[in-house]
């Protein structure tokens, strides 16, 4: 038998219930719209600033001196934001959902079944953001790898264990000819000097095994492979006049890290002044000082390769034994 006083009438309970979960309701819909207008004013705050110089780039290198770089590193900022932005909307639920529904009792929280306006949600928001991801990747790659047919320069770029050649050509193709070059050595660090506002084609090759052409405020680095295969890609114009660091960026061997070269860039004006005097006969140091510039690398320093000296074995070790 059960008691009067414990007996609970269905009309309240349908009504307690009802009431209950009207105000939940009402608090969620609240902290909804509190977390959309919170993740909008974090979308507004961040686009009003220059988040890549906040925030050291999120890793890209800055400073680009390529249209080509600006069109990557606004797509690389962009992607950041439009991530920190999804971060922090599905934080703000998770967090939201460990104080709404922690344990309070032995009470069960609320289930929810076939909730088709939040299968919805996270079914479709996915694919629209990584279809806008898509969508500006392939128009930025489509544009940075873009060639023409009649760049301004030519550049043959020579890669070999450790250094580099730079060979300023007459045309495109391997039938083309070359008019000058710069060739680095052990002692001397490769300049390779070129103008602004001047479209440039690089053609790159190796004569042994795999490098990888990289100055990081020019573009992505470029493999340079060895046979007949020539990577060919191209920048619209260089907009900074400057002295930048230029690195292999594949590992190719015992002195890969020491495997670095400068790229120079000049006016057009001192540009034609330096052909012409490589053209004259001219050392790359000769041509520089005529141009009025460094005439050795202001970026990095030549590599003490050690080759005279015995670093592993001595020659009249026995064999297998080190040192």
């Amino acid at each position: 038998m059960v008691a009067r006083s414990s007996e609970v009438r269905p009309s309240a309970v349908r009504h307690s219930a009802s009431s209950g979960a009207v105000g939940r309701r009402g608090r969620g819909a609240g902290r909804i719209a509190g977390l959309g207008l919170g993740g909008a004013a974090l979308l507004v705050l961040l686009t009003g600033c220059d988040v890549g110089a906040a925030f050291g780039g999120f890793g890209w290198p800055q400073g680009g001196i390529t249209p080509e770089s600006h069109r990557m590193y606004d797509l690389w900022i962009a992607s950041c934001i439009a991530a920190l932005a999804v971060g922090v909307f599905v934080w703000g639920l998770i967090f939201w959902c460990v104080v709404r529904y922690r344990k309070r009792g032995n009470e069960l929280p609320v289930q929810t079944r076939y909730n088709l306006p939040m299968e919805f949600l996270y079914t479709i928001a996915p694919i629209l953001i990584v279809s806008v991801l898509f969508y500006y990747t392939a128009i930025v790659q489509t544009d940075v790898v873009r060639t023409t047919k009649n760049p301004d320069v030519t550049v043959e770029v020579v890669a070999f264990k450790w250094n580099w050649q730079f060979n300023y050509r007459d045309g495109q193709g391997q039938d083309a000819n070359t008019v000058a070059s710069v060739l680095g050595t052990s002692d001397v660090i490769p300049i390779l000097v070129l103008p602004t506002d001047r479209s440039i084609r690089f053609e790159e090759t190796s004569r042994d095994v795999i490098h990888s052409f990289w100055v990081p405020e020019m573009l992505f680095k470029r493999d340079v492979f060895p046979g007949k295969i020539r990577n060919v890609f191209e920048v619209s114009k260089l907009d900074s006049e400057g002295a930048y660091v230029g690195r292999c960026a594949e590992l190719c061997g015992s002195y890969h890290a020491f495997m670095n070269f400068e790229l120079r860039v000049v006016s057009p004006e001192k540009y034609d002044q330096f052909l012409a005097a490589k053209r004259d006969g001219k050392s790359t140091q000769e041509a520089l000082t005529a141009i009025g510039e460094d005439p050795y690398a202001k970026t990095t320093k030549p590599f003490e390769t050690r080759r005279g000296e015995v670093n592993f074995n001595p020659d009249d070790a026995p064999a297998g034994a080190g040192n």
